[in-house]
């Protein structure tokens, strides 16, 4: 497929995605309103969505008459919320009550479930427009959708949070939701330039979701500014909390001063043994640029507990398929049973062998997965946060949706990070994770506001 979207090569240092963030004094003042923003993403809309296919469903009308709801609200001085006027996608793995909900499998094919899931109910109850659904993997694991790359439309968007990454990068949304269970935030916000945070475990509220591996599956935002990542995130963790049994999202509704960041641990892990010659690179000179504004940098080869800890990341596949396996057995074997051939070969293949997994062996890999963990722990004190790549190259051509192995640790871990356009390789974007200890998701968005000017203000 040519790439027809008249873009120049990606530029970290001068694209800019929407901001919702910095249209709202312009609606307080009345030189703006919640629905001419709304007009300009459906112009945008209108535009690209037949070439990059970000969105499964589309509620146009539901979302104008938000809008000028909302429009009157600002001229009255009395907006609802942060998010109150926000047009908004929500990825399909997630239930809408007004728009089907069918995770990219036949066997959902049309169906509507008669309730909002957690998050789509308080962005409503907020005052967001939520636009539509945006597209997903099937069951968010394995068959591709046809959403393409908004910066090159030979290229993928990624998975499983593929249309919301691509409604971002293409301009079409200022922020949607997305969600991971290994690398499903962080890989495709990396491919289409996109903030996005994948947040600590449990810290925002995932009812009415479709997980099969719930035991690391997270609800995260993608954005096209820091601030509505955070904004958005901070704002639904107030509002419908967070798991149950989860404390939440830690922080505050807006992110604060800015951080300055002392030292990171450089993080190699098992992804660098495939990273192209030229993502290397780039992650080379981001690790000196690093040091050239002061921040320390330290790694495997200064200190011997990370040392440790890397070799233990390297076994995360060892327990991680396993884990996902034995947990997705319900409801794979329920859908093939009462419906068979709506799961694609890829899906039926992992189902068997999720199958062969005890009880007994899942248990150990959940022993491996909690040491591994304290290890991690083991490393507070030594810096402030932790660097390492979202994805192995830039976006790939085709179909597929790339490798999640950097999004893994992360995931095997339950702490946050941030997604940060941050590099260019081959005029395409490539993102950097900025990753914390879990609950660190506040002090890692004060140091990612830092890190961000720091790094792209011309030298």
């Amino acid at each position: 497929m040519p790439d027809t979207s008249g873009r120049a090569p990606y530029d970290p240092k001068t694209t800019r995605l929407l901001s919702f963030h910095d249209a709202v004094p312009r609606f307080a003042d009345g030189s703006d309103s919640p629905r001419a923003y709304l007009e300009r993403c459906l112009a945008t809309i209108e535009a690209r969505e037949p070439l990059v296919r970000a969105f499964a469903t589309l509620n146009i009308e539901s979302a104008r008459k938000v809008a000028d709801a909302s429009s009157a609200r600002y001229k009255a001085g009395r907006p609802l919320s942060v998010v109150d006027g926000m047009p908004f996608g929500i990825k399909d793995l997630y239930e809408t009550f007004d728009m089907p909900t069918q995770m990219n499998s036949p066997y959902y094919m049309g169906w509507q479930g008669p309730r909002d899931s957690a998050h789509a109910y308080v962005m409503r109850k907020g005052g967001a427009s939520i636009l539509g659904k945006t597209t997903t993997t099937e069951f968010g694991s394995s068959a591709p959708p046809p959403t393409r790359n908004p910066f090159d439309a030979r290229r993928t968007a990624g998975g499983s949070s593929s249309g919301t990454s691509a409604a971002i990068g293409a301009m079409m949304l200022p922020a949607a939701s997305g969600s991971q269970v290994r690398g499903s935030i962080l890989r495709p916000a990396g491919y289409s330039a996109n903030f996005a945070l994948k947040p600590s475990f449990g810290a925002l509220n995932r009812g009415g979701g479709h997980s099969i591996s719930p035991s690391q599956s997270v609800l995260g935002i993608h954005a096209g500014s820091l601030e509505d990542c955070w904004n958005t995130a901070f704002y639904i963790a107030a509002t419908a909390g967070g798991d149950p049994g989860q404390p939440g999202l830690f922080g505050e509704p807006a992110i604060g001063a800015a951080r300055k960041i002392g030292r990171v641990i450089r993080l190699d892990t098992l992804g660098w043994d495939e990273t192209t010659a030229q993502t290397r690179e780039a992650f080379e000179r981001f690790a000196a640029d690093l040091a050239r504004i002061g921040v320390g940098v330290i790694s495997r080869r200064d200190d011997p507990a990370i040392e440790t800890f890397e070799k233990a990341l390297r076994t995360i596949p060892d327990f991680l398929f396993p884990i996902l396996g034995y947990e997705g057995r319900w409801p794979l074997a329920d859908y093939e049973e009462r419906r068979p051939g709506t799961l694609s070969a890829a899906m039926l293949e992992a189902h068997k062998r999720g199958l062969t997994v005890t009880v007994e062996q899942y248990r150990a890999h959940l022993k491996t997965r909690a040491a591994i963990r304290a290890q991690f722990e083991a490393l507070r004190g030594k810096a402030d946060a932790f660097v390492l790549l979202c994805q192995q190259d830039p976006a790939p051509i085709g179909m597929g949706i790339g490798n999640p192995v950097y999004g893994d640790v992360s995931s095997t871990l339950g702490c946050p990070a941030f997604a940060l356009p941050l590099l260019a390789v081959e005029g395409m974007p490539v993102g950097v994770q900025l990753m914390g200890w879990p609950h660190d998701d506040y002090a890692l968005a004060c140091m990612a506001k830092w890190l961000m000017p720091a790094l792209l203000a011309p030298r």
